[in-house]
């Protein structure tokens, strides 16, 4: 298995502006997702496409970092934020859409190996159920970090 897919959403008790400024403060990432311990700007002003920056995250125990790029934003309705590591190529979606409530946010994570060999094809059908249930945790988690600082706003 060399791709995944992975789609969570969230109820906000907030309007979609609130979620979308905590969703694009790269700066204050580390304060508001639990799972990230730094975040170093690399290219781009504000949050805009083309803006890059490597993120340091705590992963079953050890630190992971990976450079990230914004490749599409609809302002204030969705964005994509891409990475390369290991082989891989991966495509977070977040949309935002407004709800009686507040804000439903719909996180989409996708990753594929590429130019797979057949050692990694052995190796990713052995582990993606593991790196499956790690993956939905993550994800859960932001979910419900953006959900609180938003909803603190």
């Amino acid at each position: 298995m060399s791709d995944i897919t992975l789609t969570l959403e969230r109820s906000i008790a907030a309007p979609p502006e609130a979620v979308w400024r905590v969703l694009t403060d790269l700066e204050a990432a580390p304060a508001i997702l639990s799972g990230v311990t730094r975040v170093e700007r690399l290219a781009g002003v504000g949050y805009a496409i083309g803006t890059r920056w490597r993120e340091t995250r705590t992963m079953m125990g050890r630190d992971e970092t990976e450079e990230m790029e914004v490749v599409g934003i609809d302002e204030g309705r969705s964005t994509i934020i891409a990475a390369e590591a290991r082989g891989m190529a991966y495509r977070t979606e977040f949309t935002l859409d407004p709800t009686p409530e507040g804000t439903l946010l719909r996180m989409r994570f996708g990753g594929s190996l590429q130019s797979p060999s057949w050692v990694q094809r052995v190796v990713a059908k052995l582990t993606s159920r593991l790196g499956m249930a790690v993956t939905r945790k993550m994800m859960q988690q932001d979910l419900d970090d953006i959900a609180r600082a938003a909803e603190a706003a």
